[in-house]
């Protein structure tokens, strides 16, 4: 599998709170080694092809998948994610 960050990845992650950013490292580790983990809680979004996954309770990342290529496009707060 490929990762790639997003340039609005890149920003939205420098941005997240301290104790936010050390727990998206560690699931965006277990991402790389397995997507489909039960902790992260992939699922597709509604109307569309963009996936989501979860950090914590109110944090969640996107992405899209080509291939064996993840592009990780969003990463926030839970609602936020949800708008358009």
């Amino acid at each position: 599998m490929t990762l790639i960050w997003s340039t609005r990845f890149r920003r939205e992650f420098t941005a997240l709170p301290g104790a936010i950013k050390e727990r998206a490292r560690k699931q965006l580790a277990l991402f790389s080694r397995n997507p489909g983990h039960p902790s992260l809680r992939t699922k597709k979004m509604e109307g569309g092809d963009i996936w989501e996954g979860r950090v914590s309770q109110g944090y969640r990342f996107t992405f899209t998948i080509s291939g064996d290529t993840y592009v990780l496009r969003r990463v926030g707060p839970h609602d936020i994610l949800k708008r358009p």
